[in-house]
């Protein structure tokens, strides 16, 4: 079994994946299982679903089906029409393996602990993914073959590999086969002209290949021709998926297994360009969603083949519909509600997203949304959206948005999301404001449904138990011989309701410095470092803590040492700070050392004085054939210390 999860680096070098048993013009043929087409036999009348997952990376519902003339989607446009539509479907995170978790446990990512990208998080044992449940029901469960959920649990699947199929069940045995299409992945968009062309853009018609100079640019997009041409490749890639989506049912077709087997189609979250992917928006957590039922299992769906809805989904709904669509009871544990099948749940009035640390990328962020209303809280909001990152910043659209900003030629919406902080809460009406332009955070005629948003969502964090209060570290240090899930719901290792109280004075202004002050001295260490993370907000503004800050270098909480350095620093007192941050980066726990290495390059030329340390810090981050010790936190360590260090340099 192939239980290897690609990385950055595959991800980049890769030249196009074709998914295993798609037959695409172009494509070298897989090494599929042996098969030959037996006759089919009917299959018993009481015969559960088979149940196919087709999701496809980084993208938004641009297709025809959902009304964008400019998507070339015949294969998926024809699924539409044979299925039910879902307009209001959102994953729970806008990154691949928070999302990815979810979608296999039916439970919060900030509930277990993994929502940040990327980590190896322990489930409790109470926390079976899904596919677990349905092999104890009968069911053969293939994955193919993109895993990514941030914990490993290498008894999932029957087979999770290349060449992991439905064909390898027993006759008449019902299957849960995923099929993971790859070719739409932000890093496909990445490479020369030719190198696309070749791999991808040669596969299509003249007449299925986009014209970027046709093409509709969103309002926060500067029109230029390096931003257009990104933009029609996405376009192209979603074409070539759309072929490989093809070749899948067709494969179904072919084995006869279309009139008994639901298909699911779907994509992990939003387009992968700034912007989307890794934001709270729409474009980050809007994904495309229909599920075809065959005409002998209608009974589990209230809504007709080919109808639309917009019923909110979330990514904690779809385990527990798989398994009500199964017949199979659904764990008391799991979070989510069934919105197919036997028993469907009524639907649900909110969905909940969160954004968290990704790759070297410190980021603390949450939301919730209605039907109409989009409401976002920031607990960090003294940072950019668009903070440096090594591997986005490493493509050709992320350079030219940059050079673009840095000309001064953004106008309008462009602006915003460009900024050097943000702020702590955003509204937005997405019926009159479906790109989320026009903030009316601060709109008295809006106010009350700011509140009511806000006050759903600090339910939920409170109600989900969100680990995310915690910094990461100490997440993992107070969930030591345990899990963070269960740490989670220990009252006395976790007051979330204390915590988040303090988190929300973040960003408030200097009203709040008495109090943050106060909270320094907290017994709750995650309480002090939110105090601690407030007074970083206030920026000069802090001054006034300056002898509490000193107090705290001493902290026994290394996040909370880290934070109060990082404020020091920036009221000219690095001679104090640096050395708790340089020994931060000798500590054995890799999740302390990434947040010591990135407040050292969030420092500049300030942090010169550390630059011996990061060195040698980053040559620990490798084996001896240059190979990173592992593809998470010692990766993303070496890259912070790496731009930390250019910071250094004059």
């Amino acid at each position: 079994m192939e239980s290897r999860t690609p990385n950055r680096r595959d991800f980049l070098k890769a030249a196009g994946l074709c998914v295993c048993g798609a037959g695409l013009s172009g494509c070298t043929e897989p090494a599929a299982p042996s098969y030959q087409p037996r006759p089919q036999t009917p299959a018993p009348a009481t015969q559960k679903p088979n149940i196919l997952w087709i999701t496809c990376e980084d993208i938004s519902p641009y297709l025809g089906c959902y009304g964008d003339p400019y998507a070339i989607t015949p294969h998926l446009d024809r699924l539409a029409g044979e299925s039910i539509l879902y307009s209001n479907a959102y994953a729970t995170a806008p990154v691949c393996s928070p999302a990815r978790s979810c979608l296999i446990t039916g439970l919060y990512a900030t509930s277990l602990g993994t929502q940040h990208l990327r980590s190896d998080v322990r489930l409790p044992a109470r926390v079976e993914p899904f596919p677990k449940v349905l092999r104890a029901a009968g069911y053969y469960c293939s994955n193919n073959y993109k895993e990514d959920y941030n914990f490993t649990d290498a008894g999932i699947w029957d087979d999770s590999s290349q060449t992991a199929h439905w064909r390898g069940r027993r006759l008449h045995q019902p299957f849960f086969s995923v099929f993971n299409l790859m070719s739409t992945h932000q890093g496909k968009i990445n490479g020369s002209d030719e190198e696309f062309f070749q791999t991808y853009r040669s596969k299509l018609s003249a007449a299925e290949q986009h014209d970027a100079d046709a093409l509709p640019l969103p309002p926060y997009y500067p029109d230029t021709p390096t931003v257009r041409k990104i933009w029609a490749r996405y376009y192209d890639l979603i074409t070539f998926m759309d072929k490989q989506v093809g070749d899948l049912l067709a494969q179904l077709d072919r084995d006869g297994l279309t009139d008994n087997t639901i298909v699911f189609f779907f994509s992990d979250h939003g387009m992968g360009l700034p912007r989307f992917k890794r934001t709270l928006y729409d474009s980050g957590l809007h994904v495309p969603l229909m599920v075809r039922i065959p005409a002998r299992y209608h009974h589990l769906s209230a809504l007709a083949p080919g109808s639309r809805t917009d019923r909110l989904v979330s990514f904690v709904d779809f385990a527990p519909t798989v398994l009500n669509l199964a017949g199979v009871p659904a764990p008391d544990v799991m979070q989510g509600k069934p919105f197919l099948g036997a028993t469907p749940a009524q639907p649900r009035r909110y969905i909940y997203g969160a954004s968290s640390r990704v790759d070297e990328v410190y980021e603390m962020s949450r939301c919730v949304r209605d039907k109409r209303y989009k409401y976002i809280r920031h607990f960090m909001p003294h940072l950019p959206h668009v903070q440096p990152s090594e591997y986005p910043d490493r493509a050709e659209i992320m350079q030219e948005l940059r050079r673009v900003a840095e000309s001064g030629a953004l106008i309008g919406p462009q602006k915003r999301f460009w900024e050097p902080t943000k702020e702590a809460e955003e509204l937005y009406d997405t019926q009159s404001d479906p790109h989320e332009i026009r903030d009316l955070a601060d709109s008295p005629a809006h106010r009350d449904i700011r509140d009511r948003l806000s006050r759903e969502l600090r339910a939920w964090m409170l109600e989900s138990h969100d680990t995310g209060l915690l910094s990461e570290a100490e997440m993992h240090i107070r969930a030591a011989g345990s899990t963070p899930y269960d740490m989670a719901q220990d009252p006395n290792k976790y007051r979330p309701a204390t915590i988040l109280e303090v988190a929300r004075l973040v960003g408030q202004g200097p009203r709040v410095l008495p109090a943050l002050r106060s909270h320094l001295h907290d017994p709750d260490g995650a309480v002090r470092y939110w105090a601690a993370v407030g007074l970083e907000a206030l920026g000069p503004k802090a001054a006034p803590a300056i002898d509490d800050l000193r107090t705290a270098l001493d902290d026994p909480s290394p996040n909370v040492r880290f934070s109060a350095a990082s404020v020091l620093c920036h009221l000219d007192a690095c001679d104090e700070a640096l050395p708790v941050l340089a020994g931060g980066l000798r500590d054995p726990r890799e999740t302390v050392v990434l947040h010591a290495a990135r407040t050292l390059q969030s420092l500049g030329a300030k942090a010169r004085p550390a630059v011996r340390q990061m060195a040698l810090r980053r040559e620990a981050c490798k084996n001896l054939d240059g190979t990173y010790r592992n593809d998470d936190h010692a990766m993303f360590i070496d890259w912070a210390l790496k731009y930390a260090i250019e910071n250094c340099n004059p």
